[in-house]
């Protein structure tokens, strides 16, 4: 299906996005992104070892595979830390198309949408391609948006915590009016969380958690990545409208007595 998720010009065929961290160890990161099919993999770039390419290290196999990096402020609180951290990472090579991610409050780990808002000025004016990590808010979105962020990436739920989408009907109003893509970003716990963003119009989904902590993570990742086509074939097909009582499949016109 000639489908491609499309940001700032770039097309990438897979829609789901997927994080670095929480795996056991390299050889279960490698098997699990492989088998989510993803091409663009994020990497939080104040908690990897950049100098680190030793054989087995994490930078090693980001260095071998053709994966495009996204890579991320996570564990930044000011603007002022994001912006530097993205710079070091641009002057590193690896830095075109970011992550932004401004932490408000290091408990519920939602963002500041001041400081995410003022990192992305900074930034977009620098010539970063920025996808910002944001609360499920059409305001903030918007301004994001108007900002020149190349796509906008509310949460579904609060990181790490596998709740799902919590709130469907924000993030169609952030649908509704966005002119950029609209990826969901935090707060997948399964398969079903992922087709459900996909049903609801959403160009992509970011996971990271949801297949690293799973039982078997390669099995996981296998998973989102069919809920992820199957949620989007699902949007793209329309669904049938809901009905208050029960409609025959079978029709009635024509019954042999």
């Amino acid at each position: 299906m000639d489908d491609a998720l499309v940001i700032a010009g770039r097309s990438f065929q897979s829609r789901l996005i997927v994080g670095t961290g929480k795996y056991k160890n390299v050889e279960e990161t490698e098997r699990a992104i492989d088998a989510s099919g993803a091409e663009i993999v994020t990497v939080a770039l104040r908690r990897v070892d950049l100098g680190d390419k030793s054989s087995g290290s994490l930078m090693a196999l980001l260095q071998r595979k053709s994966w495009t990096l996204l890579p991320n402020t996570a564990g930044c609180y000011t603007a002022e830390d994001a912006v530097r951290t993205l710079r070091l990472a641009r002057e590193l090579g690896i830095a075109s198309m970011v992550k932004l991610e401004v932490i408000g409050d290091p408990k519920t780990l939602y963002p500041d949408n001041e400081q995410t808002l003022e990192a992305a000025k900074t930034l977009v004016k620098e010539g970063f391609v920025v996808l910002p990590y944001c609360i499920d808010d059409p305001i903030v979105c918007r301004k994001l948006e108007d900002i020149g962020c190349a796509a906008v990436m509310p949460l579904a739920a609060p990181i790490g915590s596998g709740l799902g989408i919590r709130n469907p009907h924000n993030l169609s109003i952030i649908l509704e009016h966005a002119k950029v893509p609209v990826i969901v970003d935090a707060g997948v716990g399964t398969a079903s969380d992922a087709a459900i963003a996909m049903e609801l119009g959403c160009h992509g989904v970011l996971m990271n958690t949801a297949i690293a902590h799973a039982t078997d993570p390669v099995l996981m990742a296998t998973a989102m990545r069919d809920g992820v086509r199957a949620g989007r074939m699902a949007r793209l097909a329309g669904r049938m409208a809901k009905t208050r009582y029960a409609n025959a499949s079978s029709p009635t016109a024509g019954l042999i007595e």
